[in-house]
């Protein structure tokens, strides 16, 4: 499947909720089922600057592709790691440098959370950019 693909079946997936108190349980569930990750992996070094709550992200480079994993110790951000992982993890830096993330806009995320929320949410995305850049360069240079 393709990010796009991914995209259109999250946004499916949050079109049969009406309200957004549904769609926040929805987002929590989400959360609820992203694997914790292990004590050593929550560091200074993967933290995501620019978050209200704490959110760490791992990115591991492996057969030409980004594998993340990431956590929260807020819910709803927990929940978000889970959307944006399920997206982008798994993919080449091709493909997360090539493709924009329009599922936030669709699902209108932004409009519906804090400004702090909306920061941290946008602070992720510039994370797992800067990722797909420098392992761009890695497989470009064959290392």
């Amino acid at each position: 499947m393709t990010i796009e693909e991914v995209q259109k079946q999250i946004i499916e997936e949050f079109s049969i909720y009406d309200d957004w108190m549904d769609k926040y349980q929805y987002l929590i569930e989400l959360g609820n089922e992203l694997e914790e990750l292990p004590p050593e992996d929550k560091n200074e070094q993967n933290i995501i600057k620019g978050c209200q709550s704490r959110v760490w992200l791992v990115a591991e480079f492996k057969d030409g592709k980004i594998f993340f994993k990431g956590e929260s110790d807020a819910i709803i951000v927990r929940g978000l790691v889970a959307l944006l992982l399920r997206v982008v993890s798994g993919r080449t830096p091709k493909e997360i440098l090539g493709n924009e993330l329009f599922f936030i806009d669709e699902l209108g995320l932004k409009q519906h959370l804090s400004p702090t929320r909306s920061n941290g949410l946008l602070a992720m995305i510039k994370q797992i950019r800067l990722y797909a850049v420098a392992f761009n360069r890695i497989s470009v240079q064959g290392g």
